[in-house]
């Protein structure tokens, strides 16, 4: 028996850059200080996606979507034989056939859904226009784009244990031949030609050029915060002096409009202290919160925080059961902390909440 060449030297390398992003991306989902960098390596598997769909049109051998066996009945007995005697496939057997176009679909799809995400969720990214129209079915959007990645994950995992399944069993070298692109067996070997290797290397060069282009300009428009900051100084002199001159300048669009009528009616007992105005200040600062409450807001937490009191006049964003919901992971030590304080200390990890903003990608936990 001869080695065939079978894996062309853009597909191995096309295998490897999926296997490294997926397992980035994959890893640093929950993180979310890290949401932009998610994005980007998200895009990256979308063009590594779109470069393999062309190439799975061209005259590739082994390649060619046209070459895969899509036979139902192959693939039954295919995975019935995985245990005994089974039928040696040079190219695409049927089960890998049907992974790798389920790998496809299912992975554009988590980029697509995680790109209306972080649109109509984060209001960045190139569909951050969305957030203004969309906002109310961000949730909606968000469990469409997590059932994409869990079943693409599912796929891929199915796919691993595949793969080392018929190593155990059959001795397979598939590992082997996709890292150096040789197979055992009699058929033809791939040649490709000039027009071929040209397509390839501007496949793998793009792909990698568009990611390290994104990760040195955060300001281009696939992952731009299109969030505005609000310099309430500005905005409204009198809410800003009163209320920053005795803690954290809490925008008005984290509570509702019944929370702040509630608080600003009982000055003279606020969490404890009386905070009391006359009464010109008093309206006019009320007038001004309830305007920019949380029902006139299309920020995420804002329709979160809204979504969760389900009518309640809760007073303090800390009891919400939004926030509580958000903050249950984190160890309570670290409310204890010097630089921290209490847990009313948003701006200690929020870095930009006075400004109005509390996008994932700016929270800083202290450390210590």
């Amino acid at each position: 028996m001869t080695k065939v060449y079978v894996w062309s030297l853009f597909t191995r390398l096309f295998h490897i850059l999926l296997v490294i992003a997926v397992g980035v991306v994959f890893i640093i989902a929950e993180i979310e200080n890290l949401l932009s960098y998610h994005a980007i390596i998200g895009y990256t598997i979308g063009l590594l996606f779109l470069f393999r769909i062309i190439w799975g049109f061209m005259d590739v051998r082994y390649s060619k979507f046209k070459d895969f066996n899509f036979n139902i009945k192959d693939l039954t007995k295919y995975m019935f034989s995985i245990f005994g005697e089974k039928k040696e496939y040079t190219g695409h057997n049927p089960a890998s056939s049907w992974a790798i176009i389920a790998m496809i679909i299912l992975g554009l799809g988590s980029v697509v859904s995680g790109v209306i995400v972080y649109g109509t969720q984060e209001g960045m990214g190139v569909l951050s226009f969305l957030n203004t129209s969309l906002f109310k079915d961000m949730d909606l959007f968000e469990d469409l784009h997590e059932l994409f990645a869990n079943a693409f994950m599912a796929v891929i995992f199915v796919h691993i244990a595949g793969v080392a399944l018929d190593k155990v069993l059959h001795k397979s070298d598939s590992v082997g031949s996709m890292i150096g692109g040789y197979k055992d067996g009699e058929a033809k070997s791939l040649e490709l030609t000039i027009s071929q290797k040209m397509f390839g290397v501007l496949w793998i060069g793009l792909s990698i050029g568009f990611t390290l282009y994104l990760l040195s300009t955060p300001s281009n428009i696939l992952i731009a915060d299109n969030n505005r900051a609000i310099d309430y100084k500005v905005e409204h002199k009198l809410f800003y002096d009163e209320c920053i001159s005795c803690h954290t300048l809490y925008p008005p669009h984290l509570l509702p409009k019944k929370s702040w009528i509630a608080m600003m009616d009982n000055l003279q007992n606020h969490f404890g202290d009386d905070a009391s105005l006359n009464e010109k200040d008093t309206n006019s600062i009320k007038e001004y919160l309830v305007k920019n409450s949380s029902e006139d807001s299309t920020k995420e937490a804002s329709f979160k925080i809204l979504k969760s009191m389900e009518g309640n006049a809760t007073l303090a964003i800390t009891e919400t059961p939004y926030w509580k919901k958000r903050h249950k992971e984190i160890d309570k030590n670290l409310f204890k902390l010097k630089k921290v304080g209490n847990i009313s200390n948003c701006k200690a990890c929020h870095k930009n909440i006075e400004q109005g903003l509390l996008n994932d990608k700016d929270i800083k936990i202290p450390q210590g």
